[in-house]
């Protein structure tokens, strides 16, 4: 379980990792430019108000070959980031705290890309369960906004941040989804046709996204279209894994091509997954 972080902590130091690396300290940005201590910070602030071991910073560091003075390479590496931390005019080096055989950088939920990210998708989903489409689009937009590019697209990562950051870039597009599908409930299949269609290129074979364009296709009057993606998405499947669409994707496909009145059910209350997810 993570400490809690001091009450000053974080107050005006803001940290970013949804893009490039960010450190700014009252205003100022004091991203470390040296390789390593970027690694470092990274790492930290991908776990950050949590303890990580120092054996893990080591880990992400150097990988399982080490080098014989990597336990004091380490902690030169923290004393230098505190060091930027404790720059005029405050001191904030309290925010990187030593705990539990490791290091906690301690930030406040608002100082933080990633937790204001995973604060605002959660409040978009309590929205959307509460069946307030309208202001989970908002909080799912907003969490999105909050994103500068791929994370850490700057940092070079070890063993141990690569998961953080696949399952970060799964979150963006699971928020994303959530995002799209809040704005079909809201009747805006046309709206986003043109943003689907990308998407769509861009996950060539992501089942649920294609569901979406399929249902704003055929929502929007364009039925042979709607049909089209599901076909085009079928044989990519079959040519890249050997695979066919899972069954409720089929059982849209069917619902399209018979214009299943279903589908023609007030947006509020039909969604693709209603259809498909269900």
């Amino acid at each position: 379980m993570s400490a809690p972080a001091p009450p000053d902590a974080g107050g005006s130091v803001r940290a970013g990792v949804l893009g490039p690396l960010s450190l700014v300290v009252d205003g100022e940005n004091r991203t470390p430019s040296a390789p390593k201590p970027r690694q470092l910070l990274a790492f930290l602030l991908l776990n950050a108000n949590r303890a990580v071991r120092a054996s893990d910073c080591i880990t992400e560091l150097w990988g399982s070959h080490p080098p014989k003075t990597a336990m004091s390479t380490l902690q030169t590496y923290v004393l230098y980031i505190r060091q930027i931390l404790r720059s005029p005019p405050a001191d904030h080096s309290r925010t990187l705290v030593t705990r539990n055989q490791g290091y906690q950088f301690a930030l406040d939920p608002r100082a933080s890309d990633r937790l204001r990210f995973e604060a605002l998708a959660a409040r978009g989903r309590e929205a959307s369960a509460a069946g307030a489409p309208e202001r989970a689009t908002r909080l799912f937009a907003d969490a999105l906004a909050v994103w500068r590019g791929p994370v850490l697209a700057d940092v070079t990562s070890g063993a141990l941040s690569s998961p953080h950051i696949v399952e970060l870039e799964e979150a963006r597009t699971s928020v994303l989804q959530w995002r799209v599908e809040a704005d079909l409930r809201l009747g805006r299949h046309r709206e986003l046709l043109d943003e689907l269609r990308t998407l769509a290129a861009a996950h060539p074979t992501h089942e649920n996204i294609h569901a979406q364009y399929m249902l704003a296709l055929h929502r929007s009057d364009r039925r042979d279209e709607a049909l089209g993606v599901f076909r085009r998405l079928h044989s990519r499947l079959g040519d890249s894994f050997g695979i066919q669409p899972v069954p409720r994707l089929r059982l849209l496909y069917e619902a399209i091509d018979a214009d299943d009145p279903v589908l023609s059910a007030p947006p509020a209350t039909l969604s693709p997954r209603a259809v498909f997810l269900q």
